[in-house]
């Protein structure tokens, strides 16, 4: 079996710089295309020339996905192909596409929403935060749906787990970063938090 490196001409002196470009932005879009998840800058930059920016890629893809129904939305620290909002609906009718939350109930979204704020969080510190025990079953299906993970150790006795979101908590939220969430005070104010 071949190396990949060398399955793939990344340079492509061949080409003049135009076309090189143009191929270089037609494969960062396959691998968007193709894989469900945020790809990384060090990722994309195995499919391109060396040197090459892999930002300015993306805006020329973004650019050229203007028109479209989907665009490069940047999650954490990569990318991803992501339908325009404005389609949800469509696509949820056309294709009996369920949302991936929608069996979540309401107490699922507030122990996801103690875990993004207070995270790396233990079971112990969920308990703190609702007054009562949080079942493993909620967590495995937080787990299951890969919105949370599992942190660091905690530090106190026992070196309890502790739970972090994930990349996909990201994207089902439509969220760039963690920094993204709404203020506790803008919670607050709609009636959300206390």
């Amino acid at each position: 079996m071949a190396d990949r490196e060398t399955e793939l001409d990344r340079e492509l002196a061949d080409l003049a710089p135009d076309l090189r470009q143009r191929e270089w932005i037609r494969r960062v879009e396959a691998v968007l295309f193709a894989t469900g998840a945020p790809v990384s800058r060090r990722d994309l930059m195995c499919v391109v020339g060396e040197g090459t920016s892999v930002e300015q890629l993306i805006d020329a893809l973004s650019a050229d996905l203007k028109d479209r129904s989907f665009e490069v939305v940047k999650v954490g620290d990569g990318w991803i192909l992501r339908t325009r909002p404005a389609y949800g609906v469509a696509i949820r009718r056309a294709a009996n596409v369920n949302e991936q939350l929608m069996d979540l109930n309401e107490f699922d979204f507030a122990v996801l929403a103690a875990i993004a704020y207070h995270q790396p969080v233990t079971r112990d510190g969920l308990k703190d935060i609702f007054g009562k025990s949080i079942g493993r079953d909620l967590i495995g299906r937080l787990h299951a749906r890969d919105l949370i993970g599992s942190g660091p150790r905690s530090p106190s006795r026992g070196a309890p787990y502790t739970y972090v979101t994930t990349e996909q908590f990201l994207v089902a939220f439509d969220l760039e970063t963690l920094h993204d969430l709404p203020d506790r005070e803008q919670l607050r104010d709609a009636g959300l938090s206390r």
